[in-house]
């Protein structure tokens, strides 16, 4: 079990570096071919293959959109990634930058689902964490 927990951590490393660079090939590698993303428990999320994901980056990238990690967390064979975003609407109208959550779920080593929140204690429930910590 320790292995998984190692390896649960070195993913979310590697998951927030391709993120900080805003490189799409590092995180293609991370992408099951399946991945998933959207809100969370949509049953036909708008993006359901690591093409779409990669897509959805690139076009985000391309409009001026930046996120920094502000945080991972691992719990089980989830990631919470916790983002400070700029260069979008949402975040002039904040001040600038604003906050969001992801919930990655990993399967066979790779990403296979991302839901997306705006509320970091929805987002731990999301991924089986107690809120607040």
């Amino acid at each position: 079990m320790a292995g998984q927990a190692e390896a649960m951590r070195e993913l979310a490393g590697r998951i927030a570096a391709a993120l900080e660079a805003a490189d799409l090939a590092a995180f293609r590698d991370l992408l099951h071919p399946a991945a998933q993303w959207g809100p969370p428990g949509d049953p036909a999320p708008p993006c359901r293959s690591r093409e779409d994901v990669l897509s959805w980056y690139r076009q985000a990238r391309d409009s001026g959109a930046r996120a920094r990690v502000a945080e991972t967390v691992v719990s089980g064979d989830r990631i919470l990634v916790g983002l400070k975003v700029t260069g979008t609407a949402v975040a002039d109208r904040r001040g600038g930058e604003y906050d969001r959550w992801q919930v990655l779920t990993v399967r066979d080593g790779q990403v296979a689902e991302i839901a997306g929140f705006e509320d970091r204690a929805e987002a731990q429930a999301w991924a089986g964490m107690v809120p607040g910590r």
